[in-house]
């Protein structure tokens, strides 16, 4: 577990059209190596289990040649360069991962790109490419149903994703025509992925990805019944889920 650490954050979420709505929750997170994901033996399995099953690609392959797989595909090679990956594990057999991103280097370990694989509550998944500047910000038109309150059509992201050292900070606003209309963001500060602070972390945020799942659709719930309508979900084709 040397290769790895873990981000006790905070969650926030900012809803200011047609509605305004404020959570914010706490969580930890793990950044591993891809090249040297961590494999713990049980029972410390059942707090912390990585599959490739949960992201894109094969899930009988391992996730980093899933990630090379499909950076081969937007003519991107690495040439074994490093990749870090920001996410939730396992926990008890669940995980939910609203969004995953992918610090992709190259050998002299300049970041070439970041991908951010986002998974919605109705079981989708779409990659984004991006091409951060030298602060982290880059932008991308939304093309993946997320939110049953706001449409795919004419929405951008505009993003903050540096890679995290000591302190994690990330943000994604969206924005429709003409207006912001939501800001999600994530705060932490680095801890070594050892045994001990797994256990911490757990025992602060227990069974921590099923509680993420249930406070989404909890303020989904909330947001209905305060009148806001819900917008229909469109099929998503299987070719954009980055598989």
């Amino acid at each position: 577990m040397t290769a790895a650490a873990l981000y006790e954050c905070r969650v926030r979420h900012t809803r200011t059209w047609p509605i305004r709505n404020d959570f914010t929750y706490g969580t930890y997170q793990w950044l591993v190596d891809l090249d040297a994901v961590p494999m713990l033996p049980w029972p410390l399995r059942l707090l912390a289990d990585f599959r490739a099953a949960d992201h894109m690609g094969d899930p009988k392959a391992r996730i980093r040649q899933n990630l090379d797989a499909y950076l081969t595909g937007q003519g991107i090679d690495l040439g074994g360069g490093r990749i870090l990956m920001l996410a939730s594990a396992r926990v008890f057999g669940y995980v939910f991962n609203p969004l995953t991103l992918y610090w992709c280097h190259d050998v002299r370990g300049e970041i070439v790109c970041v991908v951010a694989e986002v998974h919605n509550t109705y079981g989708q998944r779409h990659c984004y490419l991006l091409t951060p500047d030298e602060h982290g910000r880059t932008s991308a038109a939304k093309e993946l149903y997320v939110s049953p309150f706001y449409p795919i059509e004419g929405g951008v992201y505009r993003m903050l994703l540096p890679e995290p050292g000591q302190r994690l900070g990330v943000s994604i606003r969206l924005e429709l025509p003409n207006r912001p209309a939501f800001v999600a963001s994530l705060h932490g500060r680095r801890r070594p992925g050892t045994a001990v602070n797994l256990l911490r972390a757990a025992a602060r945020h227990p069974l921590a990805p099923l509680l993420v799942s249930a406070r989404i659709r909890w303020q989904g719930i909330r947001l209905y019944l305060r009148g806001l309508p819900i917008v229909p979900r469109p099929d998503h084709n299987a070719r954009h889920e980055g598989i």
